[in-house]
């Protein structure tokens, strides 16, 4: 069982950094750490989808000399989804962080506590 581990390092250090960046989000009142902490997950799940994605003594789906038989190439797919899920995470990041900022300037804190406790005060 613990060997399972080391041979697949890459899995588990997603695994790992799936935790931290969960618990990040989980624990912290912070919303930039909060912000972080779903980054860590994002880069985590890229990390797994790249290393499923690969396979040891595989080529590059480029036909070269000749050939043609799908076992000799790596599944291109995983390796598209993490750049597409790339540009939707650094997408949502930017727009989280500007939501923040908006945050920030209307209740001078990042403390997302103090930000319901001030926005329940305006309301009434």
């Amino acid at each position: 069982m613990l060997s399972q581990l080391f041979v697949n390092y890459e899995e588990t250090a997603a695994v790992i950094l799936f935790c931290i960046g969960f618990s990040t989000l989980l624990f912290n009142r912070n919303l930039v750490k909060k912000i972080i902490g779903m980054d860590i997950m994002d880069s985590s799940i890229y990390l797994f989808l790249a290393s499923q994605g690969y396979i040891a003594g595989h080529k590059a789906p480029i036909i070269v000399d000749g050939i043609e038989s799908t076992a000799a190439y790596i599944n291109p797919i995983p390796a598209g989804l993490v750049l597409t899920g790339i540009v939707v995470s650094v997408s949502v990041s930017a727009l989280m962080m500007a939501l923040a900022v908006r945050l920030y300037h209307q209740y001078h804190t990042l403390n997302l506590d103090e930000i319901l406790r001030l926005a329940g005060k305006e309301e009434v």
